[in-house]
C-alpha cells in the first residue's frame, strides 16, 4: 500500500522487496518516519548526499543513553533489535570514548596486518572451490552438478578468516554463524533473540578467557595486550562488544557481498563479459556491488543529541534513526539516471557509502574487500560456465531489514548438457 506523505513507513521485518520499498522511501524524502518491529518510532535516512552529512553529523551520536524511546522505558521489554543500541563497545560509543576504544583496536588490526592475510585468503579460497566441486556432485545432491553457494563457499570463507584473524578455536566456529544470524535477524521472537545475545556473549567471553589463558598471533590476543598511552585497557565488556561487532561485521557482511556480487554477474552476463575482457576488474565489481546491492540495508542506530533537521525533516532529539545504505545506493540525485543498473565499468563522481562515513567507517573495510575480489575472481576462473540454477526471483530473502541478501544461492557450475566424469574421492574440482 502507497504511503501517504504522513503516515510513517512500517519496515518490513522479512525484508522482502527492498528496493522497491526504497524507491518509495527515497520519493517521500531525505529523512522518512518509519515504525520498527515493537512499534517503535525510528526514522531511516535514505539519500546519499543527506546521508553523508548525516553520518559524520557533529550533533549525531551512537551511545544508547541519547535513545529518548529507550531511556523513558517506552521500548518492549526483550526488543530484538536492543543489541544494535546497548553492545558495549567502539560501535555504540561517541567522542573521547570511541577515539579510545577504536584507537585500542587500530593498533593491532592494521592495513599490513589485513594485507598480510592475503595468502591465507588465497588458500582458504582454493580449498572452498576444491569442496564446491565434490559438493556438487556428492550422493546428497539432488540434482548433479547444482550447489548452494551461500552456504558452502560465501559464507565459510569469512567465517574462517574472521575466526582464524581472532583466535577462536576450531570448535567453537560452528554456532557463531546461527548465533549472529539471530541477532541481525529482524523478525527473531523476544526469546531467541534473549537466548542468542546471551549466549553469543558466552561463546565470547570463552575466546576471550582461552586467549587470556593461552595467548596467540591473533587479535583477540593483541587486544588483551593493547594498552593506550595513559595505560587504558578494553575492559572484558567491552571486549566482547568489540569482537561481537567483528564478528557479524566480519563475515554476514562479507557473506552477503559475495553472494550479490555472483547474484549480480549471474543475471548480467554481458556485465561479467567485460570483467572477462579486461574492460573491468573484479574490485569494480565489488565496488559496483556496493553501491548497487548493498549487503547492509537499514543500520541501526545514531541518535539526534539535539532536534536536526535532514531535508524538509526535523528530525526530532533522541528519535532512532537507521541508516538506509541499500536505498542511497541507488538515489539518482548521486548516481545519476541509471542508478538502478548493475554497470562494472561505471566511473563514479561519488563514492557508495556502504562502508559507513565519518567516525564510525568501517574498520573492516580492507578485509571485505580483499576476501571478495579474491572469491570471485578464483570463483569464476574455476568455473566459468557458473548459472544460477533458479531464476533469481525465485531466491528466497535472508529475513532481515538490516542484512540484505538471499537465504540460499543454488547455482550450477557447468553449463547443462556438459558432461561431467568425477570420482567421489577426488579432492579438486571436476574434470570434463
Amino acid at each position: 500500500m502507497q504511503d501517504s506523505p504522513v503516515t510513517p513507513h512500517r519496515l518490513d521485518p522479512t525484508g522482502a522487496d527492498q528496493h522497491a520499498d526504497n524507491d518509495r522511501l527515497r520519493a517521500r524524502g531525505p529523512a522518512v518516519p518509519v515504525v520498527l518491529p515493537g512499534e517503535v518510532a525510528a526514522v531511516a535516512v535514505t539519500r546519499h548526499e543527506e546521508l553523508k552529512a548525516f553520518l559524520a553529523h557533529p550533533d549525531v551520536a551512537k551511545n544508547a543513553c541519547h535513545f529518548a524511546a529507550l531511556r523513558e522505558g517506552a521500548v518492549p521489554p526483550g526488543w530484538p533489535l536492543a543489541t544494535f543500541a546497548t553492545v558495549e563497545g567502539m560501535t555504540t560509543a561517541d567522542g573521547d570514548d570511541h577515539r579510545r576504544l577504536r584507537g585500542l583496536v587500530t593498533q593491532v588490526f592494521t592495513p599490513r596486518r589485513v594485507e598480510g592475510l592475503r595468502p591465507r585468503v588465497e588458500e582458504l579460497t582454493t580449498l572452498l572451490l576444491d569442496a564446491l566441486g565434490e559438493a556438487a556432485f556428492s550422493e546428497e545432491t539432488t540434482v548433479p552438478g547444482v550447489v548452494d553457494l551461500r552456504e558452502h563457499f560465501a559464507l565459510p570463507l569469512p567465517m574462517a578468516v574472521i575466526s582464524e584473524l581472532l583466535g577462536v578455536d576450531p570448535d567453537m566456529r560452528g554456532g557463531l554463524h546461527e548465533l549472529s544470524n539471530l541477532i541481525v535477524s529482524t523478525t527473531t521472537t523476544r526469546e531467541r533473540a534473549l537466548a542468542a545475545n546471551r549466549d553469543m556473549a558466552q561463546v565470547l567471553g570463552l575466546v576471550v578467557a582461552r586467549r587470556r589463558a593461552a595467548p596467540g598471533d591473533d587479535l583477540t590476543s593483541a587486544l588483551l595486550a593493547a594498552q593506550a598511552e595513559d595505560g587504558d585497557r578494553l575492559d572484558d565488556r567491552e571486549l566482547v562488544g568489540t569482537l561481537l561487532l567483528m564478528v557479524i561485521a566480519g563475515h554476514e557482511t562479507t557473506l552477503n557481498l559475495i553472494t550479490n556480487a555472483v547474484r549480480a554477474l549471474c543475471t548480467h552476463p554481458e556485465q561479467l563479459a567485460l570483467v572477462r575482457a579486461g574492460a573491468a576488474s573484479w574490485a569494480d565489481v565489488v565496488e559496483e556491488t556496493l553501491r548497487y546491492d548493498s549487503p547492509v540495508s537499514f543500520f541501526p542506530f545514531r541518535y539526534p543529541t539535539r532536534d536536526l533537521k535532514v531535508g524538509d525533516t526535523v528530525i526530532p532529539r533522541g528519535t532512532p534513526v537507521l541508516a538506509s545504505y541499500t536505498a542511497a545506493g541507488r538515489d539518482e540525485r548521486a548516481h545519476g539516471s541509471d542508478a538502478a543498473r548493475f554497470l562494472v565499468t561505471r566511473r563514479p563522481a561519488v563514492r557508495h557509502l556502504s562502508f559507513g562515513h565519518g567516525p564510525h567507517y568501517c574498520l573492516g573495510a580492507q578485509l571485505a574487500r580483499l576476501e571478495a575480489t579474491t572469491a570471485l575472481e578464483a570463483l569464476f576462473d574455476r568455473y566459468p560456465g557458473l548459472a544460477l540454477a533458479v531464476p533469481d526471483r525465485d531466491l528466497p530473502r535472508h529475513p532481515s531489514f538490516v542484512g540484505n541478501s538471499t537465504e540460499v544461492l543454488p547455482v550450477r557450475l557447468h553449463p547443462i548438457g556438459l558432461q561431467i566424469e568425477f570420482s567421489p574421492g577426488q579432492h579438486g574440482d571436476p574434470r570434463h
